[in-house]
């Protein structure tokens, strides 16, 4: 049985960038954030300046290495940390909906949104956040180029919205085959996309080449789905007080995660995990032992093998940019996604 252990989590690798590698942009990086939440204070609480000032902005960290690949070391130009913002602000944006869509009472070991304000009031504020943050992108634009980035936001932002539905109108009864081939096009856009954004918003805002831009696009994507695999198998093999929420939610919930679909298949209809995914009511005895099963699959180790080779592809994908510390950086993180383990 494969064992996973996620007490390095992938954002502990975030505050090392920053302080090293990115240490001189992160004063920046605050400032231009105030700014963009100033016009807010009066409709924010501390729970959504803890999702802020508590969050290790993976998403800014891939947009800024992103542009330091192609740019070197030299000062960015402010619209290239104005992107990095506006990022984080729709990753923020789509935390907030993800836990009302959930019904999550808990986020990074601290209320959501949802349950410390109520549903209403935490749709409101995701929405604020999603307006805010294509405020900032638009501010990025000082060049007839940087309009394609508008376009790519935007629709980053409707796949977004694609990818939940996608995932709420899931059909548990398809094929395993059809049901892998709904989750990576949900991945895809969930996740993977905003990764995409973040690297060719990086390359693209600091004046790079389109085709660098675009390969810099597949480069995010792959990080989305490995980091979107690993979540999934932390989802089983992390007890709350590691991951800040209750384990194997995604089996309550019934969510075809990769190693879910991969042990409904291993185990057939009839086992029990296949018939919970398909409505089957599960006490929290019975949700324990149906994880351990899970874990116990061969379903559990193809998973990490598909999050290990979308990893390695974004590392290939890297070769052709310029082999400095910023590239180098990239790569590592690619790894230290997939290998959080003593």
């Amino acid at each position: 049985m494969l064992t996973l252990d996620a007490s390095a989590p992938v954002e502990s690798a975030s505050p090392d960038i920053w302080d090293g590698l990115l240490a001189d942009d992160l004063p920046h990086f605050e400032t231009i954030l105030d700014e963009a939440l100033a016009p807010q204070q009066g409709y924010l609480s501390a729970t959504e300046h803890a999702l802020y000032r508590q969050g290790k902005r993976l998403r800014p960290v891939v947009l800024l290495l992103a542009a330091r690949t192609v740019s070197g070391s030299a000062p960015l130009p402010r619209k290239v940390l104005q992107g990095a913002v506006s990022l984080e602000m729709l990753h923020v944006a789509t935390l907030i909906h993800d836990d009302v869509i959930d019904d999550s009472a808990l986020r990074r070991g601290l209320p959501s949104v949802n349950a410390a304000r109520g549903r209403e009031a935490a749709v409101l504020v995701g929405d604020l956040q999603f307006v805010q943050a294509i405020r900032g992108f638009v501010r990025t634009i000082d060049r007839d180029r940087d309009m394609a980035l508008i376009e790519l936001v935007l629709d980053t932002a409707f796949q977004i919205g694609c990818g939940e539905l996608d995932e709420l109108q899931t059909d548990l009864s398809q094929e395993p085959a059809r049901l892998v081939q709904h989750y990576w096009r949900t991945a895809d856009r969930k996740t993977a996309v905003l990764f995409g954004l973040a690297a060719e918003a990086g390359v693209t805002l600091t004046g790079g080449r389109t085709g660098d831009a675009r390969r810099a696009g597949f480069v995010g994507r792959r990080l989305g789905r490995a980091l979107q695999v690993m979540d999934d198998l932390f989802d089983l093999a992390q007890d709350a007080s590691g991951s800040g929420k209750p384990q194997g939610m995604d089996l309550l919930r019934r969510r075809a995660s990769l190693p879910l679909v991969y042990a409904m298949e291993e185990l057939g209809p009839r086992h029990r995990v296949s018939r919970v995914m398909r409505g089957e009511p599960l006490d929290a005895a019975g949700l324990e032992r149906c994880v351990a099963e899970v874990r116990g699959t061969t379903g559990f180790a193809r998973a990490y093998a598909d999050a290990r080779t979308q990893a390695l592809e974004a590392i290939e994908l890297l070769r052709p940019f310029p082999a400095n510390r910023y590239r180098h950086a990239l790569e590592d993180l690619a790894l230290h996604i997939v290998d959080r383990r003593p």
